[in-house]
């Protein structure tokens, strides 16, 4: 998978080979005082969002804010809370950090960029890595979506709210994964022994990804129509969820046809066809 690169001052300290090492969880809890960038603005008020740009001996560290969510304070406020969870992990893990043990820094490359931006929703998506130690860098991936009108995100258990929904949701998505997963391999010319074990470990990651369960289908991002509504939902699945890590990130986008009989009715008008 390629490591986004989040600021281009950072390139040449972030091109040594990565190691693997476990990812940030999203805005999780409140870091250890002194580590993090300046306090986010109350509820009520604005939210900077500010590139970091931070180098020393121990860790490089650089976060890009390629959006316009600043315009929404709640909204800003998420991303910020992920971006400062990302920067406190890796300078708690820098503080361990030994030349002996790690000769290269610890490394967070993340960047936050615009996906849709349109009166009625707003979504930015989260790319990223973070190095600390290990055979490769681990992905930074997070999906956010807006509501402007109800100043608030969009989660998938709140907008397909009934099990059947995502039984249906699961099948067409592990349908498509199974297909591609079914592309690569034939692709590799390999011995019909390997294929076969290939295909049951790479199936059976697809299938335990992507039970029929909202949390595995939390991040997603909407892909517009021409009538300016939703066409489908792109689903996001970062590397380890459906594949190994050498598959990268993989994405399945599910048609409206097939989301709109499950979807909640307060969020129907958002679709083609709604």
């Amino acid at each position: 998978m390629k490591r986004v690169i989040a600021v281009s001052l950072l390139a040449l300290a972030l091109a040594a080979c990565k190691k693997e090492a476990t990812p940030p969880a999203p805005a999780a809890g409140t870091p250890a005082p002194g580590t993090l960038p300046a306090p986010v603005a109350t509820d009520d008020g604005p939210v900077e969002l500010k590139e970091v740009v931070e180098t020393t001996p121990d860790y490089v560290i650089g976060i890009s804010y390629a959006t316009q969510a600043a315009k929404y304070p709640g909204l800003a406020r998420e991303l910020r809370r992920y971006a400062d969870a990302a920067r406190s992990e890796l300078l708690e893990a820098a503080k361990g950090r030994t030349a002996k043990e790690n000769p290269s820094p610890y490394e967070l490359s993340l960047t936050f960029d615009d996906v849709l931006d349109a009166p009625q929703m707003m979504a930015v998506s989260a790319d990223g890595s973070s190095y600390t130690g290990g055979a490769h860098a681990a992905p930074l991936i997070a999906r956010f979506v807006w509501l402007p009108q109800q100043n608030k995100l969009l989660t998938a258990a709140e907008l397909v709210p009934q099990k059947s929904g995502w039984d249906a949701i699961s099948r067409y998505v592990r349908e498509q994964l199974h297909s591609a997963l079914s592309q690569r391999i034939d692709a590799d010319d390999l011995a019909p022994a390997v294929r076969a074990e290939q295909i049951e470990t790479g199936g059976r990651m697809i299938d335990d990804g992507t039970a029929s369960d909202p949390a595995n289908f939390a991040m997603f991002e909407p892909v517009k129509a021409a009538d300016g509504k939703l066409a489908a939902l792109k689903f996001v699945f970062a590397p380890y969820e459906v594949g190994p890590y050498s598959d990268g990130t993989q994405t399945v986008e599910v048609p409206a046809a097939v989301l709109l009989p499950h979807v909640a009715p307060a969020y129907r008008s958002l679709f083609s066809g709604g």
